[in-house]
């Protein structure tokens, strides 16, 4: 992939790619979410089985991201017709209502601002993308899936739940953590605060890896 046709992805732990586009509530832009952590993702088209799945999954647990203060909103290179004409049926045909915006991105602007656009994967459609933005607009993290499996929605909303415990408690998490698990406490920097690790009350394996309850 040369550079002319390399997608450009934004980085992570950096201010998120602004935007403004036409969604199925309104226009909405990124400054809309300030203040809140933001699940955006992007879907390759609106009418397919798997987006359909994830759609009807992620509204399903919006209830939960919200009491996180974590708002959802999704995207596919379509119109705001035909979003509006695929959640309608899925309401009709499987009985769940999407509650939360699709942005319509025919210019693809959005999705080239992230990366969405994987050229030999998804040619003009954006891949399963998916950014967690904190509430100061920052990009904290991506996970990208290929066109023909789904994603996980537990998996989304366990890391929004992992990302914020870090920020509250400044320690990191475990593979798989779940609220209530221990926590890692950060190794230390110093061969003095190695010296003093092992005696300061953690449960630690070694003086670099040390656990806690919060």
């Amino acid at each position: 992939m040369n550079d002319a046709t390399a997608p450009r992805m934004p980085g992570l732990n950096q201010p998120a790619p602004d935007f403004k586009a036409p969604t199925t509530h309104g226009e909405k832009t990124l400054a809309d979410y300030k203040g809140k952590w933001l699940v955006l993702f992007s879907h390759p088209a609106d009418f397919t089985p798997v987006c359909t799945t994830e759609f009807m999954a992620f509204a399903q647990r919006q209830g939960e991201f919200a009491k996180i203060n974590c708002e959802l909103l999704g995207l596919s290179i379509d119109s705001t017709h035909s979003h509006v004409a695929w959640t309608r049926n899925i309401k009709e045909k499987f009985g769940v209502e999407i509650g939360f915006p699709i942005i319509a991105d025919l210019s693809m602007n959005v999705a080239t601002a992230y990366g969405m656009i994987q050229p030999g994967a998804s040619d003009t459609s954006a891949v399963r993308a998916t950014f967690l933005i904190d509430d100061k607009g920052i990009l904290r993290a991506m996970i990208y899936y290929p066109m023909s499996n789904g994603r996980s929605i537990d998996e989304v909303l366990r890391l929004v739940k992992a990302l914020q415990t870090s920020d509250a408690n400044g320690i990191a998490t475990p593979e798989g953590w779940q609220p209530g698990d221990k926590v890692i406490v950060p190794p230390p920097k110093t061969v003095a605060e190695a010296e003093k690790r092992m005696n300061e009350g953690y449960e630690c394996v070694d003086w670099y890896f040390c656990k806690k309850s919060l």
